[in-house]
């Protein structure tokens, strides 16, 4: 008797027209492509767990699926754990975030756009009536697992579960290394704007002296937007000038690291069925520490997360998508 052939697994890219994003400061595209990953043998006439990826800073979800000679793309991982069945069958929706900034940590600014209504409010929406989802999970990678602990922290109500990989926290250790060099860029440009002119102006935008400068930016939009300043409608926590501290800027980041968002969101947080955190023990950004508290904030409030750390650094982890993909998918089938 000859085996039924599963047909293979495909991507299918949807150009997604947002209402939200129209119009936004940076006057970035509100016209994107949606990558939609569909399993081996899928069946529209089936209901699958799906899964919302999230990448980090510069990415887009595309970037994901590109073919690397020295790891696997997103969706051969997929083909590959779901065959040999370690993996449930399931849909993928990897969205374009990206913008002027160099990216999101998908929430809502009034300096960059409403990139957390974008998903929540326009992508899940439309996913969800247009095929056959029957639960969520969040996941990502750096911004993108800054952006899934966030996400399934506060809408509980769409995410079942999340996994954040070596995800922005504990800010403090993060993001200040990066200052100094970041003061310096935006002084020899002229302020933050000139420096953005100047950054999208340059053939290589790649270059690394540019990653100080852009991460500080970036965060700044994020967290301390203010539609009154001329500096991108955005605040620093250093005075651009002097580079004093300003503590009254910083306490609007902190109000938007996961170790002090944690213990406001604990009854969301409770009605989750996975929690999964992951980092490097080399994390060159120290994400690692901001790993370990927020494994320390979540054990505070009753719950344990799947909780790993691994001999590695902060780039080229994908790998780690092995454990956490497999994990999700069964804590919402």
């Amino acid at each position: 008797m000859k085996k039924k052939k599963v047909s293979p697994s495909r991507v299918v890219i949807q150009e997604f027209r947002s209402r939200v994003l129209k119009g936004n400061p940076l006057g970035d595209p509100a016209v994107r492509n949606l990558h939609i990953y569909f399993p081996p043998g899928y069946s529209s006439e089936k209901k699958y767990p799906a899964l919302l990826g999230l990448v980090g800073l510069t990415g887009t979800g595309a970037m994901l699926l590109n073919n690397d000679t020295l790891s696997e793309d997103l969706k051969s991982r997929l083909d590959r754990l779901i065959l040999t069945k370690k993996c449930k069958p399931c849909i993928v929706v990897l969205p374009d975030c990206f913008n002027r900034i160099g990216g999101s940590q998908y929430n809502n600014s009034p300096a960059i756009g409403n990139y957390e209504d974008y998903l929540v409010k326009e992508i899940i929406p439309f996913v969800n009536q247009n095929y056959p989802v029957k639960s969520w999970a969040v996941f990502g990678k750096s911004s993108g697992g800054y952006g899934a602990m966030v996400l399934g922290m506060k809408y509980p109500h769409i995410f079942q579960a999340l996994a954040d990989h070596s995800g922005d926290s504990n800010f403090e250790l993060c993001y200040l290394p990066d200052v100094p060099k970041a003061l310096d860029s935006f002084r020899e440009a002229g302020g933050p704007a000139r420096w953005l002119k100047k950054f999208w102006g340059d053939e290589n935008r790649k270059r690394r002296e540019y990653f100080n400068a852009l991460n500080v930016l970036a965060m700044a939009a994020h967290y301390s937007p203010n539609p009154r300043s001329k500096n991108l409608k955005t605040d620093f926590p250093f005075d651009l000038e002097t580079g004093i501290f300003l503590p009254e800027v910083w306490k609007r980041w902190q109000k938007w690291d996961p170790v002090y968002m944690i213990p406001r969101y604990r009854n969301n947080l409770k009605k989750l069925k996975l929690v999964y955190i992951d980092c490097g023990t080399k994390d060159e950004f120290a994400l690692h520490w901001g790993a370990r508290a927020k494994r320390k904030a979540l054990l505070k409030i009753r719950i344990k997360p799947v909780y790993r750390e691994f001999n590695d650094g902060h780039m080229n982890i994908s790998y780690r998508y092995d454990e956490s993909i497999p994990r999700l998918v069964k804590a919402i089938s």
